[in-house]
């Protein structure tokens, strides 16, 4: 029960800390005039602060290392269990998260190129396989099940620069990242709790304390009175490189830790970010289809389709959550009694139908626009 108390306490005060940091950010952003402008792209209409996310990282890291030097004085960490390889995993997700902080900082505050942004993403992601956290497993998924570390560790690489990059690309309106990473957060919290490691689970519940004010100034706040804030590039690349952490350390199959109680890890860590991973992928694959770089922004994302089919920002932020956790239920269901494999297909042809749907009726709600306009 110790570890359940402690887990409560770095819950409560990652919360308390953004909370007060977050007003202090807000005031620095107003006197240095530090704002998101709108463009034609964005869905606000009048400059946002958006520094929001420099709170993450250093109340992750500070309440982190204050609970587990706490857990050491009072004897609550079983050494057995929180061996020298994970105590260097934390230190490289640290390292990883340092150079994350640094890049997103320079992004929202002058701007950094791409491929630079990436590169760092890169060497963050090397981290995991340089610790030997890697993905070695498919767990029979289309067949496969253990992956040599030749090809487990650079597609590890790749997995964790693109789930990073599926965070930042779906911050596109109030709430919608921060959201999802608390669900996705909180959905690995608990598994890992469930199997008794609970320094990634206190890691995973510090991070939604962290994310809770942020979310209610992002979503509630009130942009007249200078009260919201937006993540920017630092949060988004800080909850989407914790986010793959906990995805490579959850489907990673060590000898001893089975951890298939809920199913196919890979298909349980897919559908928890299935939304954010198969929106890049969409949008990825029609930017190149119709000639153009897959890095330039566009507004053809989820949430810019929902509010062109009518959604306000709101609307559409619950909507895309419900569709997510309709997700993640049927999945964490459907694991234990259909094969896993066809349950990551399910996933994916649903997605795909929704796409096509939503397709329709944004078309039909133009045509009805277009009419409208000429009669």
């Amino acid at each position: 029960m110790a570890n359940v108390y402690i887990l409560i306490i770095a819950f409560m005060v990652a919360i308390i800390m953004g909370r007060i940091i977050i007003p202090k950010i807000l005031i620095i952003s107003f006197r240095k005039r530090l704002f998101d402008v709108p463009d034609a792209r964005k869905v606000h209409n009048r400059p946002i602060p958006r520094l929001g996310g420099v709170t993450f990282f250093p109340v992750i890291v500070f309440t982190l290392t204050l609970v587990t030097a706490f857990r050491v004085m009072m004897n609550e960490i079983h050494y057995e269990v929180f061996t020298h390889k994970m105590a260097c995993e934390f230190l490289f997700l640290v390292a990883g998260l340092t150079l994350l902080y640094i890049v997103g900082i320079g992004d929202d505050l002058v701007g950094v190129r791409y491929s630079k942004k990436f590169l760092v993403q890169i060497i963050s992601a090397a981290f995991f396989p340089i610790v030997g956290l890697y993905i070695n497993n498919f767990y029979g998924v289309f067949g496969i099940n253990e992956i040599p570390a030749w090809i487990g560790m650079p597609f590890t690489v790749v997995l964790v620069v693109f789930i990073t990059n599926a965070i930042n690309l779906i911050d596109g309106i109030d709430g919608l990242a921060s959201g999802l990473s608390m669900v996705a957060l909180a959905i690995f919290g608990g598994i890992f709790i469930h199997y008794g490691l609970w320094n990634f689970a206190i890691l995973a519940f510090i991070c939604v304390g962290v994310v809770i004010p942020f979310f209610a100034y992002n979503v509630f706040g009130n942009a007249d009175r200078g009260r919201k804030i937006f993540m920017g590039d630092t949060g988004s690349l800080t909850l989407g490189y914790i986010i793959s952490f906990f995805v490579v350390k959850y489907c990673m199959y060590i000898p001893g830790e089975d951890m298939q109680a809920y199913g196919s890890p890979v298909v349980v860590a897919f559908a928890v970010l299935l939304v954010p991973c198969l929106d890049v992928v969409r949008v990825f694959l029609r930017r190149i289809r119709n000639g153009k770089s897959p890095f330039l922004p566009d507004k053809t994302h989820i949430h810019h389709k929902f509010l062109d089919m009518g959604f306000t920002p709101r609307t559409a932020l619950i909507t895309i959550q419900l569709m997510s956790a309709a997700f993640c239920i049927f999945s964490l269901v459907a694991v234990k009694y259909i094969d896993n494999t066809l349950v990551f297909i399910i996933d994916i042809v649903v997605w795909v139908g929704l796409n096509i749907w939503f397709n329709k009726r944004i078309a039909k709600r133009k045509a009805l626009t277009t009419n409208g306009q000429q009669s």
